[in-house]
Order: C-alpha cells, then sequence, then structure tokens
C-alpha cells in the first residue's frame, strides 16, 4: 500500500511512550513521520473486555487479510490493549474497503484526536475512489501502562503485500520500490467507563521497524 501523510497530529510523547519508543528501538521501528503523538489516558478486546461493552464485528473481506503476529500478553489488562488496539486497526482498514469514513467500528474504538486522523485518513481513500486488496502483517506490539493508568502500544506494519486499487480502472498500486514498506504505529488510549481502551492519539512512522 501506497500510505499518504494525511495524519497531520500534533503532541509530546509521555514518559511512558517515552521509555516504550527506547524499547521498541532495539526491534521495534520507525517510519517517517508525519503524524505526531498526542496525550496518554488510561483497558480490551473481545477476550478480556468488559462485560458491559459490545464490541462491534469487525471482519476483514477475502480480498484483504491483516496478518497479527504475537499479539499475546500474559497480563490480562494489557491484552485487553492489545486486543482493542488490533481492532481498531482493523476497523480502519474495513473502513476504506467499504468506503465508510463514518463508521461506527472506526469511532468505537477511537476518540479526540485519533478519531479525526482516522476519519481524515480513511476520508482520502473514499475520496480518491482507492480500496485495500493484498495483505498487512502486523507484528512486535510493544504495550505498558502509565502510572496514570493509560495505555501505550507501538506496533509495526509491514505493507509489502499490501496493494491500493483503484475501483475505476483497476489499476494496483504498491509502495514504491525506494520507500520502506514498514511502518511503526505509536498509539496512547484511554480506558473508557464502559471498559475499551479507545485510542486517543496516534503517530505514524515509517522506516524503523524490523520485518
Amino acid at each position: 500500500m501506497n500510505r499518504r501523510p494525511i495524519r497531520l497530529l500534533t503532541a509530546t510523547l509521555t514518559a511512558s511512550a517515552a521509555l516504550l519508543l527506547t524499547a521498541c528501538g532495539s526491534g521495534g521501528g520507525s517510519r517517517d513521520s508525519s503524524d505526531k503523538i498526542e496525550g496518554a489516558g488510561g483497558g480490551g478486546s473481545k477476550a478480556s473486555a468488559s462485560p458491559s461493552a459490545k464490541r462491534p464485528e469487525v471482519e476483514l473481506p477475502g480480498s484483504f487479510k491483516a496478518d497479527f503476529a504475537g499479539w499475546q500478553n500474559s497480563d490480562p489488562k494489557k491484552q485487553a490493549i492489545l486486543d482493542d488496539g488490533r481492532e481498531r486497526l482493523k476497523a480502519e482498514y474495513l473502513a476504506i474497503i467499504d468506503s465508510a469514513p463514518q463508521s461506527k467500528a472506526v469511532s468505537f474504538y477511537n476518540s479526540q484526536q485519533a478519531l479525526t486522523s482516522s476519519r481524515t485518513y480513511i476520508k482520502g481513500y473514499v475520496d480518491n475512489d482507492h480500496n485495500l486488496i493484498g495483505k498487512a502483517r502486523v507484528f512486535n506490539p510493544q504495550v505498558s501502562i502509565s502510572d496514570t493508568g493509560g495505555g501505550v502500544l507501538f506496533y509495526c506494519v509491514d505493507e509489502s503485500k499490501g496493494y491500493t486499487l483503484d475501483r475505476k480502472t483497476k489499476e494496483k498500486t504498491g509502495t514504491p520500490d525506494d520507500v520502506n514498506p514498514v511502518l511503526q504505529y505509536r498509539t496512547t488510549l484511554k480506558k473508557t467507563s464502559d471498559g475499551v481502551w479507545s485510542t486517543v492519539s496516534l503517530e505514524t512512522v515509517r522506516g524503523g521497524c524490523d520485518k
């Protein structure tokens, strides 16, 4: 996929995020940053979620696959962050595929600046009549919980086998040869009253993750 720098975020890494970035540096990654991370708040997905929260079903079609590798943690609270962080990314992919920038699943898993950013990003594809096909490999998740109870989640996405498809011409476009296809996502999350870990800020950095 040829990711365009649509998200324009402004913010500062919290102490937890900064520590996590250091940890990710040895095996995590980075991507050319057109986004900045903002805020940190401070919980789950289907398996470890609060029973009061009914998660939306986010099922990607056979034409596009997101392969999540190593998204398990022995700490139930950290696993909950991983789960909702995973569903957030899937919801964004599905909204592009469905041409639905106002997707309810996207607003379920995002809030504040992250929601604005995600909708803008999705709309960029919709306005250009573009779809996603192929596969994205999502790996090396790094998760922590701040002293104030907020969540910090970093992970890498390899888009080398993902493509943008023009819905009209059927032309398929991948990441250019001179552009690193691996990105690092840096997110902060806040647990809602319903027990959902909502992503409140997001930064993407291209070029630092190992495949």
